[in-house]
């Protein structure tokens, strides 16, 4: 039975993935900043998966070197999902640019000097999609790459998920070389909810359910479900065509419009928001709603993708956008999170 590391264990892509290596037959090891983190884990996981769970969680930090060599051991494949994804912005873009570059890099050279076959890493749409102003192509693919230097056309986690995986893609093409590397880049993530500790993408949800907006953003976004971006993962990891490549992993683009209709007609007893705000009332509502500010590069912004690759290469045809949205909101509903 083959090992699989895990990183960032106790996150919302990570749970779905690590259920789907185990019923796959993979042994399955986590990484999070405190080992003493398994026993909820292993809890939500099983509470979910309706049978027993149990795998291991080894303390290691993007920030720091300790752990690392530790963790991938005796792993024939990694997959590197941890990366931070903060609710508000941060004051200085270095302190989400640096745990995701560094991070990568470190899990990367461990994988390499352990002899892991394969490493899948979670970047994002961020890394393709951002800081090309009016070059904007109509569609974008896996050829295409963000612009980090763009600071108008991006936040400080679009920036970090970019260079983060150039970093990636550097040191396999140079130190790495012979290490094998996939890279996920999934849209907006929605599905299923674990936990009450929910995922920072969830709050495209959460916060029509409970009302915390009057209308809604001028705000589009790609959907895609966690359970695609899990399967994505897993059948990147094996796939001989996947090595080298980037996955673009989405459904389709929705405006957050449609996604409050969609949540008015599955809870039509709940006080759903309608219409659609200027977009200097969002700016202006951002300061008492901090996750707002993350969206204001987007306002009025829509960014159209090509899922070809991800159905031709992995063979996964995405989940119904609709679907996730209705998913995400059940589940959270199901927790008491909203």
């Amino acid at each position: 039975m083959k090992t699989v590391l895990v990183t960032g264990a106790t996150g919302f892509i990570a749970s779905h993935l690590i259920l789907k290596l185990l019923d796959a037959g993979y042994a399955v090891r986590g990484t999070a900043r405190s080992a003493s983190k398994a026993e909820r884990l292993n809890e939500v996981l099983s509470n979910y998966a309706g049978k027993p769970v149990n795998i291991q969680v080894v303390a290691a930090d993007l920030s720091k070197d300790d752990g690392w060599a530790e963790a991938v051991e005796g792993c024939a494949y990694v997959q590197h999902v941890a990366s931070p994804f903060p609710e508000v912005q941060p004051k200085n873009d270095d302190e989400l640019i640096r745990p995701a570059r560094d991070g990568a890099l470190r899990v990367l050279k461990a994988a390499k000097a352990a002899g892991v076959e394969r490493v899948v890493m979670t970047s994002s749409m961020a890394a393709i999609g951002y800081g090309w102003g009016d070059q904007r192509p109509a569609k974008f693919d896996e050829s295409h790459w963000s612009n980090a230097d763009n600071i108008s056309d991006n936040t400080a986690y679009t920036r970090s998920k970019t260079i983060a995986e150039r970093a990636a893609w550097d040191y396999i093409d140079a130190e790495g070389k012979g290490l094998e590397l996939a890279v996920i880049n999934p849209v907006a993530v929605l599905g299923p909810a674990m936990s009450e500790d929910v995922s920072s993408s969830l709050q495209l949800i959460s916060q029509p359910l409970e009302g915390k907006l009057p209308a809604y953003p001028k705000l589009s976004f790609g959907i895609v479900d966690v359970r695609d971006v899990a399967e994505a993962h897993l059948r990147a990891m094996t796939s001989a065509e996947a090595a080298g490549k980037r996955f673009i992993v989405g459904d389709r683009v929705m405006w957050m419009e449609e996604v409050g209709a969609v949540l008015r007609e599955a809870y039509p007893d709940r006080k759903i928001p309608k219409g659609v705000l200027p977009n200097w009332l969002v700016r202006l509502l951002s300061f008492a709603n901090p996750p707002l500010k993350q969206i204001l590069p987007e306002l009025g912004q829509e960014r159209d993708f090509s899922n070809d690759r991800l159905k031709q290469v992995l063979g996964i045809t995405p989940i119904p956008a609709e679907d996730a949205i209705r998913a995400s909101a059940d589940s959270l509903i199901r927790l008491g999170a909203v």
